[in-house]
């Protein structure tokens, strides 16, 4: 029997677990969160005896006798200010990490009232962040411990919630003390958990499942196999591509080592590990293919019947070749970049459940509930309106949950047993199997004149697209689309290559292949800028896009573009620094390229409020706060008269996938038409009493032209957002401090762009500098602790401007373009200016190596 103290009140167990595990299931304080279960990433910080510990390396016998405090055990005065500090400051965003560093704060400011930066930044460097940066966590931590300090009272500070205002999130108090619910908070009552025996091999035929052992175990519920799938055994998250197995039969073969090959079902989550190991898999092991260039070699064995490349893209404007041999300066360079984990804070999970006569209700954080209608309807072989989704709060994504995880399996378990059935991956599980970065092997060869104006480009790549096609050919396609930069040349050549391997699939992350390419061209601009003798900023500046201008895939430039701006706004700290690189780039707004693009939105009165209802899921960018704002704006009632709901498919229409950043510009656009109308009625002196029960729909589509075609000015894309940044290093090789400054158009919450940026710019410098995602033969040897995740102690001071064209309502949503990818794209190509600045050395590998954080290899 252990005994301790929990929040002021004294708890026994009779079973030595994880204190992690007593305080979640047994106690059900969810605040403290499950991250990574490895002691790495303090999502589960709680105070023991006053000092800041992580609950998952403590078992109850290491606490016997001690006193345990979480975020629920804060008094109410405590939690007032660290929800108004970290509110104010905008330090949320997906939430999952905040409750945890809420703690870690708490135990700095029991000990130190007047904390400076270092002392915060050095407090909480054992929690980690995805998603903000960290910048404006240490505002809110000071925030607070001046308001404790001071014994201030929270203040009143009403908001018109209008676009422009710093507009506290409409889920940041939820978020900030734990209460708000992700999916593995849950628990309902009957219900079981599941988890899939994964492939043993990166390829191997499976010649023999065996599943009598696991049957036998007490725990066992069920093992499903391939053969208790009732519709389709394929899924994807692109309908006419579905190649991904649900469960790999017997007599197929595995793709990678994330491959299910049984869905074990018991009625404790301890037993699931016990019960997979009792599953006898048979297999022929065969060799995999690792790289694009073995899967490329003409008798290389297929991955997929259809042969090795997923998708090819060619995409020409001009003469190149012509162009090129004319030029005054011509610069040929390979790159190579690598795969790359999201890390988000959230380990997916799902709950299905019955529903009905013949219906699944799925609580899902994905970022799209619909795809996830549609994926499980087609499993199951069922209509989709049987399938019930409802999004719970989402703890990071940066595209690694759009497509499917657990949401399939949880729902196949469900539908089979008629049973809740729980399923969450492991943090190992997590980095196993969802979809990564695309590795990508580059050659560019970038030409201009003698004064510095660029000629032409030509580009061949080759994307790693991994074991099944996930998002592979859309990224590919956004890699060439951007890959001459956001410059005003039109002759350019760019070949891609999506090739299936045995690696994990690789689909969206954030910058969606334009990180990849944006970091060739960017390089190759600067060795064109020393043979001009021109300067990396001038080179830029001087081929910048303008409104007017035709970018390089033909598109015009429009009114509301800004991207000379952002140059100018950073050009002092880039010519008064000693050592600095600098990168411009661009990125779209919307899929594009001539596929269907729909945003929408219900606008109804209900008990004398307006609810605003969409599906577009809020993966920590604030989708509830933007439209919040957006409809606050166009009715002109307080943000107090506005309920964004949560995603539903039985209340919020179909708003998209939550991905290129689409959501802010299209269904904050289709939130603004749904609005209008009921403005209209208001407008007409109708009050609000008046219109209950009444709903008005809003919709847009966007109008684009298909990536290869005839037109001399075609629309790629909806709308483009630019930025520039500039990174700056100390004579030792260490980044002093970032510089940017971003076009998104209008800005709908000041805070929440910079926080946005601020976590793009640390996520970017991460994937530049220290990030590295260990395969060997196909097998993941990466662990949630040696990713290299920057901490808020390795984090340099980031300055955020935020620049505007004089057009800027010239466009959809009042102007609105999102920010969010582009925010992540110019860091590595400005770090990688700044050391070729330092010391002449190109360094065409990430992460680079040979500098103050990456030594290089001998």
């Amino acid at each position: 029997m252990y005994s301790f103290v929990v929040n002021g009140k004294t708890e026994t167990c009779d079973t030595n677990k994880k204190l992690m595990d007593f305080l979640r299931e047994d106690l059900r304080l969810t605040g403290t969160k499950d991250g990574c279960n490895q002691g790495s990433c303090g999502a589960c910080s709680v105070l023991v005896n006053g000092r800041v510990s992580k609950a998952c390396l403590f078992s109850l016998e290491k606490v016997d006798g001690k006193e345990i405090v979480t975020i629920e055990g804060l008094d109410q005065h405590q939690k007032d200010v660290y929800a108004y500090a970290f509110a104010k400051t905008g330090a949320v965003q997906c939430g999952y990490c905040i409750p945890g560093i809420v703690i870690s704060a708490h135990g700095l400011l029991n000990k130190k009232t007047e904390p400076s930066d270092e002392d915060v930044r050095k407090a909480i460097r054992g929690n980690i962040c995805r998603c903000t940066g960290y910048v404006k966590i240490v505002e809110a931590i000071q925030l607070a411990a001046k308001m404790f300090r001071e014994k201030l009272s929270i203040p009143e500070e009403p908001s018109n919630g209008k676009l422009g205002e710093d507009f506290k999130r409409v889920d940041a108090v939820e978020k900030t003390l734990g209460t708000g619910q992700y999916v593995d908070d849950i628990t309902i009552e009957g219900m079981l958990h599941a988890s899939a025996v994964r492939s043993a091999y990166p390829r191997a035929k499976v010649l023999k499942i065996d599943t009598s052992k696991a049957v036998e175990h007490p725990e066992c519920v069920s093992v499903l196999t391939a053969k208790d799938v009732p519709g389709n055994n394929k899924i994807g998250h692109l309908e006419f591509i579905s190649d991904w197995d649900v469960m790999i039969s017997v007599g197929d073969t595995t793709r990678y080592v994330g491959d299910a090959v049984a869905l074990v079902v018991s009625t404790t989550r301890e037993a699931l590990e016990e019960i997979k190991e009792l599953v006898e898999v048979t297999y022929e092991e065969l060799t995999p293919i690792t790289s694009c260039e073995a899967a490329l070699v003409e008798d290389a064995p297929l991955i997929h019947e259809k042969g090795n490349i997923l998708s090819h893209e060619h995409l020409i404007r001009g003469n190149a070749d012509e162009q090129l041999a004319a030029s005054g300066y011509v610069v040929t360079q390979h790159y190579s970049v690598p795969i790359n984990e999201h890390a988000f804070m959230e380990p997916e999970c799902a709950i299905a459940m019955p529903e009905g006569e013949d219906g699944i209700l799925l609580y899902s954080a994905g970022q799209s509930i619909y795809d996830e209608q549609r994926e499980v309807a087609r499993m199951l072989g069922v209509k989709k309106e049987n399938i019930h989704v409802q999004a719970k709060l989402v703890g990071g994504g940066f595209g690694g949950k759009e497509d499917m995880s657990v949401q399939h399996h949880a729902a196949l378990a469900a539908w089979c047993l008629q049973k809740p059935v729980k399923v969450l991956l492991s943090r190992q599980e997590s980095l196993m199997i969802h979809p990564k970065r695309h590795g990508m092997e580059m050659d560019f060869t970038t030409g201009c004149d003698a004064q510095g104006n660029l000629t032409a480009m030509k580009a061949v790549i080759y994307a790693d697209t991994g074991a099944y096609a996930s998002l592979g050919g859309p990224v590919l396609q956004r890699a060439c689309t951007h890959a001459a930069g956001p410059y005003k040349y039109q002759d350019i050549d760019v070949e891609g290559y999506a090739v299936y391997t045995n690696n994990p699939p690789a689909g969206a992350f954030r910058g969606f292949g334009v990180c990849q390419t944006a970091f060739a061209i960017e390089n190759n601009l600067n060795l064109l800028a020393e043979k001009v003798g021109i300067s990396q900023w001038a080179i830029r500046y001087k081929n910048a896009v303008e409104p007017g201008d035709s970018l390089p895939n033909g598109q015009l430039v429009s009114k509301n573009a800004a991207l000379k701006e952002t140059l100018l706004a950073v050009k002092d700290a880039y010519e008064n620094a000693e050592i600095a690189g600098i990168s411009c780039f661009f990125k779209n707004s919307g899929i594009g390229v001539g596929l269907s693009d729909v945003g929408r939105c219900i606008v109804s009165v209900e008990d004398g409020k307006v609810h605003v209802r969409t599906s577009a899921a809020c993966i920590g960018q604030g989708m509830a706060t933007v439209t919040t704002q957006v409809a606050c704006e166009t009715l002109d009632l307080p943000p107090e008269m506005i309920i964004a709901e949560a995603p539903d498919t039985r209340r919020t229409p179909d708003s998209g996938t939550t991905t290129a950043s689409r959501q802010s510009l299209f269904t904050g656009e289709a939130t603004r038409r749904a609005a209008m109308q009921l403005r209209y009625e208001l407008d007409m002196g109708r009050a609000l009493s008046d219109l209950e029960g009444q709903e008005f729909y809003g919709e847009y589509s966007a109008k684009t032209d298909p990536l290869i075609n005839d037109k001399k000015s075609p629309v790629s894309h909806a709308g483009y957002g630019y930025a520039a940044e500039v990174a700056i290093l100390d004579e030792k090789g260490k980044v002093e401090k970032f510089v940017a400054a971003y076009d998104m158009g209008q800005v709908v919450n000041p805070k929440a762009a910079e926080g946005q940026i601020e976590g793009g710019i640390v996520m970017g410098m991460g994937y530049a500098l220290t990030e590295k995602f260990v395969m060997e033969d196909g097998y993941v040897k990466a662990k949630y602790a040696t990713l290299g995740l920057l901490n808020a102690a390795q984090v340099p001071p980031i300055e955020t401007i935020l620049v505007q064209a004089d057009n800027i309502h010239d466009g959809l949503a009042y102007g609105i373009k999102g920010v969010g990818e582009l925010a992540t794209i110019p860091t590595a190509p400005a770090l990688a200016g700044a050391y070729y600045a330092l010391d002449g050395k190109l360094r065409p590998t990430l992460p680079m190596e040979d500098t103050f954080y990456q030594k290089k290899k001998k």
